[in-house]
């Protein structure tokens, strides 16, 4: 009999092993052993259904970012992240934008020359801006500077001097130290409050110190400076995180900065760099504003749009650019995604070729196709085994082969037994089973296609994205395994039969029969039945013989190795 299967797994060999140690145990007929499956076993798997992927060329995709670590599943809104940092300290550098104010202090030095007219250099002098706003030079006199900025004092001080000192006479002046304010943080904040920092101190400063603002209740675009009960200042943080324009505002003591609240909402995700919940400007704003902020990929096409307009749900799928000029309302979903379908698809070449190992081709290519562009050298590569790895259905098979382990596990649960003494060993035998199953669940399948048809031709197989094109090189040898006394590989010779490999393998072990054996080719497929002409590559497995009669579970678990071992047989047929 001849079946097209995904290779043998390791873990389903491993439970042959596991029907040999049952095979001599002495059986009966009921007792529970599910409380010491429940020790060995663990917690039971289940297996979703919840749908299974199609394999249709076309349809929305949404793709990660390139560096992406991994998806965001519950966005966070956006800047949130301004406010995850420690507070700052008060930096000591001076914002040239610093309007002098009384209390400052300012650090003079007056360097002079050969001329008789001009003073010998002095030690920095730190001059204290008193309440008129004045400073007082020696020789010069009190000079004005409160109300202008940090970045005028210098050539203030040196128009000042050069009225009294000769051109010899450089004078040096800097904002030594700015009075410190204490500003007042309120609306939606985390810690409402006052703070105290220097003028020099951003509004930003500030938020961070108040532990930011509250984003589930708070704005990140509505914020405001007031002073005296008179708004100063608007902010918008958005245009520091997008831009890097800075909040201008210079705060003085008394002032309050007030977090309005939150204004309408979207969430973002798919195609896009930045997968966000964002705020807009008001009650809504074009799609125009959301792209800008979002930054689709390049594979981004289409926008699928949910939320509530006019108390009912609302939903749309709309391209790019009629997305741009359509109105978003608080509380929409939008999801950027590539719609248009793959014009290519990429292959990766494995095994015995010459040449380049990733293929891109159209995406009704077809695999002799796909054979004739891969160069090989014949006396290495068996083009005649080759086969195919795809994921769609290593995914198929890990389902099949999780159901039938699931199907022994029960059958585990509710094996009973007559007797104490059976009870005891069918404990023991349970422990074991339950031991191979575990390491059954963590072998994964690998996909694999036979494409060799009942002729022994390439079948006109299509080709999909991410299939492996392996070609295996050509083998000398039989490698004999299973029931024999010395597995190993054989050198292959024409003419050969099964047992003529088995006897230079040592011979059958004790529980091996001729004519009980299965033959895994090169490229896959799986010949059962005693039947099949052994061919260089090939492997010769010698099955275990089981006498029923000896233990029932024996033979069921038999049958269900071998289902998992050709469990993809039903998934590997070649759909064009």
């Amino acid at each position: 009999m001849h079946c097209k299967a995904g290779r043998l797994n390791k873990a389903a060999l491993g439970l042959f092993a596991v029907c040999l140690a049952l095979a001599p145990m002495a059986s009966a007929q009921a007792q529970s052993i599910s409380d010491v499956l429940a020790k060995v076993a663990g917690p039971q798997s289940a297996t979703a259904r919840a749908g299974q992927a199609t394999a249709a060329d076309a349809g929305p995709t949404v793709q990660a970012a390139v560096g992406e670590k991994a998806p965001i599943l519950a966005p966070e809104p956006f800047g949130a992240a301004l406010f995850e940092n420690a507070a700052p300290v008060s930096s000591d550098a001076t914002n040239p934008d610093y309007v002098i104010q009384a209390g400052d202090r300012i650090s003079v030095s007056v360097l002079g020359g050969s001329d008789p007219a001009a003073p010998t250099p002095s030690t920095p002098m730190s001059l204290l801006v008193d309440g008129q706003g004045n400073v007082f030079l020696p020789d010069v006199g009190p000079v004005h500077i409160a109300g202008m900025r940090a970045d005028a004092l210098q050539p203030s001080i040196e128009a000042a001097a050069s009225r009294v000192y000769t051109s010899r006479v450089n004078i040096y002046a800097v904002l030594e130290t700015t009075h410190k304010v204490g500003v007042f943080v309120a609306g939606y904040v985390q810690r409402p409050g006052r703070y105290g920092g220097s003028a020099s101190d951003t509004v930003l400063d500030y938020l961070i110190r108040a532990g930011g603002v509250d984003p589930s209740r708070g704005s990140y675009r509505n914020i405001q400076v007031l002073r005296n009960g008179l708004t100063v200042s608007n902010v918008d943080l958005y245009q520091f995180l997008l831009t890097g324009e800075k909040p201008g505002a210079l705060l003085r003591e008394g002032d309050t900065i007030l977090v309005g609240e939150q204004n309408a909402m979207v969430e973002v995700g798919g195609a896009v760099r930045n997968a966000y919940l964002f705020e807009l400007p008001g009650r809504e704003a074009p799609g125009s504003e959301i792209i800008g902020m979002a930054r689709p990929l390049p594979s981004a096409t289409n926008v699928a749009v949910s939320g509530t307009r006019d108390t009912k749900p609302f939903s749309s799928y709309l391209t790019l650019g009629q997305f741009s000029s359509s109105a978003v309302r608080d509380q929409d979903k939008i999801i950027i995604v590539g719609d248009e379908p793959a014009g290519s698809v990429r292959v990766r070449v494995e095994g015995s070729r010459i040449g380049p190992s990733y293929l891109v081709l159209g995406t009704d290519t077809r695999l002799p196709s796909a054979l004739d562009q891969i160069n090989v050298d014949p006396a290495l590569a068996d083009k005649n085994s080759v086969y195919i790895l795809r994921k769609s259905v290593a995914d198929q098979q890990n389902r099949v082969i999780e159901e039938a382990l699931d199907r022994l596990q029960r059958q585990l649960f509710m094996a009973v037994s007559a007797t104490s003494g059976v009870a005891t060993i069918r404990a023991s035998e349970a422990t074991l089973v339950s031991q191979y199953i575990e390491k059954a669940r963590r072998t994964p399948a690998d996909g694999r296609v036979v494409v060799t048809n009942t002729s022994g031709q390439i079948s006109d197989i299509r080709l999909e994205e991410g299939d492996v094109i392996v070609i295996p090189a050509r083998s000398q040898t039989v490698l004999v395994s299973g029931e024999v006394l010395a597995p190993q590989a054989v050198l292959y010779e024409s003419g050969m039969k099964a047992g003529d490999y088995v006897k230079r393998a040592g011979g059958y072990s004790s529980r091996g029969r001729p004519g009980k054996y299965m033959l895994r080719r090169a490229n896959g497929e799986i010949v059962t039945g005693g039947k099949g002409v052994v061919r260089p590559g090939d492997e010769l497995i010698i099955l275990p013989y089981i006498d029923p009669k000896l233990f029932q579970i024996g033979v069921d678990l038999t049958s269900l190795v071998y289902q998992v071992a050709v469990a993809s047989a039903a998934l590997n047929g070649l759909n064009n």
